[in-house]
């Protein structure tokens, strides 16, 4: 590929993700909800999700928490997700641990971890069923220590208003009661500004549709801290002469069977290995549900593809230039380290073909909800981090501080500040 072909397939826009018509459609609500509160939320809700509530019907009750159920198995499969997941956390937030050091004799800097004071999370809900989306969410802030956590998550479609009872079920095994059913970008105005119902937040995360995306990058400018970008899904594999094509071409649809706006692409330092690989692709999409084969067909060709490379040093060049949400390695065992010391821009890297994206998206224990469009280069995964601040915390002595007054007014009077300066002659004068 020429640099122009490269940059094709690499360079993603906020207009890809969320065009400037829908961004337009989602301020108006967004407006509409800081205005009138409750009443735009039930709008919304009746007229994007079919579902008529009331506003003091918006907060899921008690009782619905307490009833919902899921089968044994998925019960089952839940504790065991949330224990990988809850670990995980538990050790990125012992990482961040307050610290001290003498910067100079007399002196000391250091800093304080602490949470931030609430958050809104956003669970998809509608048509489909989330409830890992919930733990990937919701351990990290429980975890983090967030003494407010609230919960968004469009109701079913049947006109019930009832919320996904998997989602219930995470959350009532995370202590997490504070539950709102409402459309997804409404819900998500109504987190950042505040209704009748509910109160606001000081952060707001999640992955969900573009509408949903754009509600969270329109909220920013009215300050709500949000997470920059969960968007449409995708996926990167890189692959060399020895990968196994069959479980290969498995892997490469986990992805990309999420959505028609999903993303797969392949990147292999051997043509014959990708032949092989869409040889496999086709016996196993004629095997998956209609819409979800349509959905893999339109990511792995129309929005995906496949990438020949000279080397694996140039695969790992083509993958720090896309950035992707996901990436599997599953090339031989002694190309590993020096791809991992290659590359820096992912939102996860899964090593082997034994780390399939399902295992990471469900109960392998590290975040789900990444980065998409690019923003891996800059940014990380919803952790307890994500809900984690740190408070610089510094203390000088007469002898350090006297120490450092040349260098203070040296500095303030470059800068123009007297006073800076002032507090420094005057107090030793």
């Amino acid at each position: 590929m020429g640099p122009s072909d490269r940059a094709i397939l690499t360079k993603r826009s906020m207009e890809d993700v969320v065009p400037r018509a829908l961004r337009t459609q989602i301020s108006d609500l967004l407006d509409d909800v800081r205005l009138r509160g409750d009443a735009a939320v039930c709008d919304a809700t009746r007229r994007f999700d079919g579902v008529s509530l009331r506003p003091d019907q918006l907060r899921v009750g008690s009782d619905e928490i307490a009833s919902a159920r899921v089968s044994e198995h998925v019960h089952d499969a839940l504790v065991d997700a949330i224990d990988h997941v809850r670990r995980f956390n538990e050790t990125v937030r012992n990482r961040m641990s307050d610290w001290s050091i003498e910067i100079e004799p007399g002196a000391r800097v250091g800093e304080r971890f602490s949470p931030i004071t609430s958050a809104g999370l956003f669970v998809p809900g509608g048509k489909a069923s989330y409830p890992s989306v919930a733990y990937q969410l919701g351990v990290p802030a429980v975890v983090a220590g967030v003494p407010r956590i609230a919960v968004v998550v469009p109701p079913l479609p049947n006109g019930s208003g009832e919320v996904d009872p998997g989602v219930l079920v995470v959350c009532r095994m995370l202590g997490i009661s504070e539950i709102y059913r409402a459309n997804g970008p409404a819900g998500i105005a109504a987190l950042g500004f505040g209704t009748q119902t509910i109160d606001p937040v000081r952060k707001i995360v999640g992955p969900g549709s573009p509408a949903v995306t754009a509600a969270q990058v329109e909220m920013q400018q009215f300050g709500v801290s949000t997470m920059m970008v969960l968007g449409p899904t995708e996926s990167m594999m890189v692959v060399d002469h020895t990968t196994d094509a069959h479980r290969a071409a498995l892997d490469l649809l986990i992805e990309a069977e999420h959505g028609d706006d999903s993303t797969v692409v392949l990147v292999s330092t051997d043509r014959g290995m990708i032949d092989a690989i869409d040889a496999e692709l086709q016996r196993l999409l004629v095997e998956l549900p209609t819409h979800r084969a349509d959905a893999a067909r339109a990511a792995l060709g129309v929005n995906g593809g496949a990438v020949l490379v000279t080397s694996l040093a140039d695969a790992c060049e083509i993958v720090n230039e896309f950035a992707p949400e996901h990436l599997q390695l599953a090339v031989q065992d002694s190309s590993i380290d020096d791809l991992l010391q290659r590359i820096s821009n992912a939102g996860e890297i899964l090593v082997g073909q034994d780390t399939p994206f399902s295992a990471a998206n469900f109960v392998l224990g590290c975040p789900a909800s990444l980065p998409t469009s690019g923003f891996a280069a800059v940014s990380s995964g919803i952790t307890a981090a994500t809900f984690l601040k740190s408070t610089a915390i510094a203390s000088a002595d007469a002898r350090a501080l006297r120490r450092m007054s040349p260098s203070i007014t040296a500095l303030s009077d470059h800068e123009g500040f007297s006073a800076h300066g002032n507090a420094l002659r005057k107090r030793f004068s």
